[in-house]
């Protein structure tokens, strides 16, 4: 191993300096050359386009793969450059017990033959779902995390180098002010009652070495500040790449979203095939004893659109009695504007006496106010005791 004490002295030294100038630059003891408007605004733009990638990027890992044991697993495969092993989704998992477990009841059995169809609608739900997965890593993922880990590290090796150039040139600067005091105040005339004429001599040497000096500081100067224009113009290309990567991200972007809006579409269209199947099927599987409550063409939506009985109630809300027992007294947190005629407007801060009755909704109370009486949510409620 070649290791070079001089190199390992000279980067300390060097790093040192650095290190003291920056720091009298944040006291104000020190000048500093400062980037143009159009310059710091790139740099801004590109500080924000890193943060909100990285955050959108985690993100969408979150909602692709909400485990974190697996979403550790996926990374150590991939720094190890080995390939990912195949993992079923959470619906296939769910379709495969559901199958089992029809075996073990009887496929023939009405409960068996649901299970069947609702772990076939299951399995074909985790393979959209993988599908949804595999194309938005490679639509949305991939090229997020190529952004993070290619372009952004190239840009943010370079505005490192364009710091040190600036920081070159600033202590330059330095010098060549220093040394340009040094020889003005060498140069100037000696008091001839004071000065001895050996001393003639001592300051025209020193003279020459300060012209001398104030020469290569200039020289030096001359080279910190190509080397700073130039790394200065290789900064501004890459950050004026930006504009490319947002055209890139938004094309990405409108692909994550198409794939989402099919796999939600089939997902959708899985479902209400389900439906179908469950409700030609419902008539078969109801017990002889419940024939008379069994309603073969009903369907889901057709439960879920049918009146309870609360409903009826509520078309005569003034016919409604309080029970005999059961009443409370309730605060009113917030207003409330009736929906119908079957419910009671509130005003926040009233008091009013509230109770239940049966089969009502449980989100549900019945309210009465002097003369009035009607339903009124129980979420805009402080029960007393």
């Amino acid at each position: 191993m070649d290791f070079n004490v001089r190199k390992l002295a000279s980067d300390a030294g060097i790093f040192f300096s650095r290190a003291v100038q920056f720091t009298e630059e944040k006291l104000g003891q020190a000048e500093k050359t400062e980037l143009d408007t159009h310059f710091e605004n790139l740099l801004a733009r590109a500080d924000c386009t890193k943060n909100w990638t990285e955050k959108i990027y985690r993100q969408t890992e979150v909602l692709l793969q909400p485990n974190p044991g697996a979403r550790i697993e996926e990374f150590l495969y991939e720094k190890l450059d080995r390939k990912i092993p195949p993992r079923a989704t959470n619906g296939e998992i769910l379709s495969q017990f559901m199958l089992e477990a029809a075996k073990e009841f009887g496929p023939g059995t009405p409960y068996g033959s649901t299970l069947i169809k609702v772990g076939d609608c299951q399995r074909r739900l985790g393979g959209a779902e993988r599908e949804f997965l595999q194309a938005s890593s490679i639509s949305f993922l991939t090229p997020l995390r190529n952004f993070l880990e290619g372009d952004w590290r190239t840009i943010s090796r370079e505005r490192r180098l364009l710091e040190n150039r600036r920081l070159d040139l600033d202590a330059c600067k330095a010098r060549l002010k220093k040394a340009k005091a040094a020889e003005a105040k060498a140069a100037a005339v000696p008091d001839f009652q004071e000065t001895r004429p050996r001393n003639y001599v001592l300051s025209a040497s020193a003279s020459a070495l300060w012209s001398e000096e104030l020469d290569k500081s200039e020289q030096e100067l001359r080279v910190a500040q190509a080397e700073f224009d130039r790394q200065a113009e290789v900064t501004r290309l890459l950050l004026e790449g930006i504009s490319s990567t947002h055209v890139n991200h938004l094309r990405c972007l409108r692909e994550f979203a198409e794939a989402q809006a099919m796999y939600y579409n089939q997902c959708h269209k899985y479902m209400q095939e389900l439906q179908r199947e469950l409700g030609s099927s419902s008539g078969d599987m109801c017990p002889d004893s419940l024939e008379v409550n069994c309603e073969p063409s009903g369907s889901p939506s057709d439960l879920l659109n049918s009146p309870s009985p609360l409903d009826s109630d509520t078309l005569q809300i003034e016919e409604v009695q309080p029970p005999a027992s059961g009443t409370r007294k309730a605060r009113v947190l917030y207003d409330y504007t009736a929906a119908d005629s079957s419910e009671l407007s509130l005003r926040a801060d009233e008091l009013i006496t509230v109770y239940t009755m049966p089969g009502m909704d449980s989100d549900w109370l019945i309210g009465e106010r002097g003369n009035q009486k009607g339903k009124v949510p129980v979420t805009y409620l402080e029960l007393l005791s």
